[in-house]
């Protein structure tokens, strides 16, 4: 090739070729392997470039997609894997529960979709920028100033929403350690209700008057679940300082155990009723508890049933059952008689005439 063609190949560079892509020549760079193998077939610096530019960077971004789906692809099965492990486990401690109350393996399997789920929206949200920032690294463009503003945007964002990031991070592991789920009964402290809805940032519950409440998950300190594995109906039963309570502890267990016993009440008592004994001493008289381990959610219907079931059992026995009263002390009152008429016309006594002058004589007898 003669040097007249050489040059006007060279001048032809500038035209075809970005600017910034021939400070070096792609030649002389062992990492562009395609440039070097055309430049050494053809000698001709042109050629070379455009190959790097419209084959090698292309076919380097097409591998660098590939390789991220792939990733992401590998990923989420491993994700998919370790979540039906964890849907198909059992709660510690509530396989008694499951068998009386399925919603239990529903709510394990909704938890394992919502963290998978989760957790493959953030593989996406890495694998994606790690893919971009390397294909702009490809394309030739310095990648340090954009990695230099991310960490600066990311240092704002810490700053600036650090409430929202910390309800984030409160409802992932909320979620994570089962605290409660839709459905559950939960105390929050300011709230205490049924809870319909449970997302990353917010929990929405209802109390029992009706009154809907949005509770941060960031904001809550404590959570009192009243219906996970299992409940307890705790009854404090008083009765007289007059009553026999062996006896007493007697029907009590008798009628906790006939409930349980009831195939209608099965499936909502799960152990044998316990009757624990006096509680306390009050002024109205003594207080018994017996108590019945429930499934979630049915210890108010049992505790309900058993009241009725008692105060029958009771008034058949003649126990009596204490109540607060009032009573009177001291004479009763006295009523003053009502005035007669006189049959003559006259008027009558007590309005002023002569027989009322006589009430007047204690007080002069006293002047004396």
């Amino acid at each position: 090739m003669s040097a007249a063609a050489l040059a006007s190949d060279n001048e032809l560079v500038p035209e075809l070729v970005p600017e910034g892509l021939l400070s070096q020549n792609c030649w002389q760079d062992p990492d562009h392997q395609v440039c070097s193998l055309v430049h050494r077939w053809t000698d001709n610096d042109t050629l070379a470039e455009l190959a790097d530019l419209l084959l090698a960077k292309p076919m380097a971004i097409l591998l660098l997609i590939l390789g991220g789906v792939a990733a992401r692809w590998l990923i989420n099965r491993v994700i998919d894997r370790v979540t039906r492990s964890a849907a198909a486990g059992t709660v510690p401690g509530a396989r008694a529960a499951e068998a009386v109350t399925p919603l239990l393996h529903e709510r394990r399997e909704q938890r394992a979709k919502s963290m998978g789920s989760l957790l493959k929206n953030i593989a996406t949200i890495v694998i994606f920028t790690v893919v971009t920032f390397m294909v702009i690294a490809t394309l030739g463009y310095n990648i340090a100033p954009l990695l230099a503003s991310a960490g600066i945007l990311g240092v704002a964002l810490g700053f600036g929403a650090q409430s929202l990031v910390k309800d984030f991070i409160s409802g992932i592991f909320m979620i994570l350690e089962d605290q409660y789920g839709v459905g559950d009964v939960v105390d929050l402290g300011d709230a205490v209700g049924t809870v319909e809805a449970v997302s990353m940032r917010v929990t929405r519950l209802r109390d029992v008057n009706g009154t809907v409440w949005y509770v941060r998950n960031g904001e809550i300190l404590r959570v009192g679940n009243q219906s996970q594995n299992w409940a307890r109906t705790v009854l404090d039963i008083p009765v007289g300082y007059d009553v026999d309570l062996r006896r007493v502890r007697e029907v009590l267990h008798e009628v906790a155990h006939a409930l349980w016993q009831d195939p209608e009440w099965s499936g909502a008592i799960l152990e044998e009723p316990e009757v624990w004994g006096v509680e306390r001493w009050t002024a109205e008289g003594v207080v018994v508890r017996v108590v019945l381990k429930t499934a979630p959610l049915k210890q108010w219907e049992v505790a309900r049933e058993m009241r009725e079931l008692i105060k029958d059992r009771f008034d058949t026995l003649h126990i009596d059952i204490p109540y607060a009263h009032a009573a009177a002390y001291g004479a009763p009152p006295q009523v003053a008689p009502e005035p007669k008429e006189d049959p003559d016309g006259d008027a009558p006594e007590g309005d002023g005439g002569p027989a009322a002058q006589p009430e007047d004589e204690p007080e002069r007898g006293r002047r004396r």
